[in-house]
């Protein structure tokens, strides 16, 4: 079972030229974490502002890890987090699965 996450900025005006870059280097550090199974960046269609990200992880730990990592703390929180107006971020665990 894996541990997902979903990030939803929106960029400040005509930041996100700026942004998409910056996401996009911090995709491909990611990806080479241990525990890290996909990062996705998306970028809206009607609305280029909306950035959506999605992480998908081994589990919350390596999600844990991945928060602590230079590459995050200086690409999203020092310069991605300063240039947004909003951020909303999802943590999802599995449920468990039901059976009839």
């Amino acid at each position: 079972m894996t541990y997902v996450v979903v990030a939803r900025y929106r960029t400040r005006p005509g930041e996100q030229d700026t942004v998409l870059p910056l996401l996009d280097t911090m995709a491909a550090a990611s990806r080479e974490e241990p525990g890290n199974l996909a990062y996705r960046v998306h970028q809206g269609t009607e609305d280029p502002r909306a950035i959506v990200l999605y992480e998908e992880y081994a589990a919350e730990a390596d999600f844990t890890a991945h928060c602590a990592t230079p590459h995050f703390q200086e690409i999203v929180l020092g310069q991605v987090v300063p240039l947004l107006e909003s951020r909303d971020v999802l943590r999802c665990s599995p449920r468990d699965e039901v059976t009839a």
